[in-house]
Parts: C-alpha cells; structure tokens; sequence
C-alpha cells in the first residue's frame, strides 16, 4: 500500500473542524451529514473548491477530524490530496484557508487555483 493510500485526503485543523461543527450546529439541513469537500471547474483560476453538507455515496474516501465526518469524492481526491484547511478568526486575512501542495497557482481569493 503507497503512502498516498494511507494518509487522509486532506487533513482539518482542530480550528477549522470546530468552526464546521458550529456552522452546521446553526444550519438544520446539515444536521446528521458529512461534510463534503469538492472540487469543481470554475473560478479565476480553472478550478475551485467547494464544500457542502451532504450524505456518503458509493466511492466516497472518508475521514474523521476532530469528530467531523468528511467525505472526498475519488475525482476531488485527485486535485487536494494531501491538502491541508484551517481557519483563522481574525479581522484581515480570517476565514478558511486550504493549503493544497498540488496546486501550481492559487488565486488571491483563495477559492481557486490551477492544477
């Protein structure tokens, strides 16, 4: 089994996985869903991520973060492994932040990026 094969898709920061629960504390359609991290054509750069509340399907990689149920689609997978979301609350600069080794170019938005 490669390395690639054993690690997580992405990896969530405790941060980042406390402010998803709270988000989907405050939003009844997520309650009992996973949370799933996309990647989708669009944005400045080509591609951009999303993520959403939603049920496991068949293919799904799964992970646990800090209690969060994250699931990755097997195509998503091939364009943020080994990514890495966190989440700063301050007032410049706050948010999530996805830091994704496979990305050449990211866009200042940091919604985007090129593969």
């Amino acid at each position: 089994m490669s390395t690639a094969e054993t690690q997580p898709v992405v990896v969530i920061t405790e941060n980042a996985a406390q402010q998803i629960k709270n988000i989907q504390a405050r939003e009844p359609d997520g309650a009992g869903k996973s949370l799933r991290i996309y990647v989708e054509g669009g944005g400045c750069s080509g591609l951009q991520y999303g993520m959403i509340f939603d049920e496991k399907r068949d293919g799904d990689l799964t992970l646990d973060a800090f209690g969060l149920s994250v699931v990755v689609d097997p195509e998503s997978a091939n364009f943020i492994r080994g990514a890495v979301i966190d989440y700063a609350d301050s007032l410049t600069g706050g948010g999530f932040k996805i830091t994704n080794p496979n990305a050449r170019h990211s866009c200042g938005c940091g919604k985007s990026f090129e593969a």
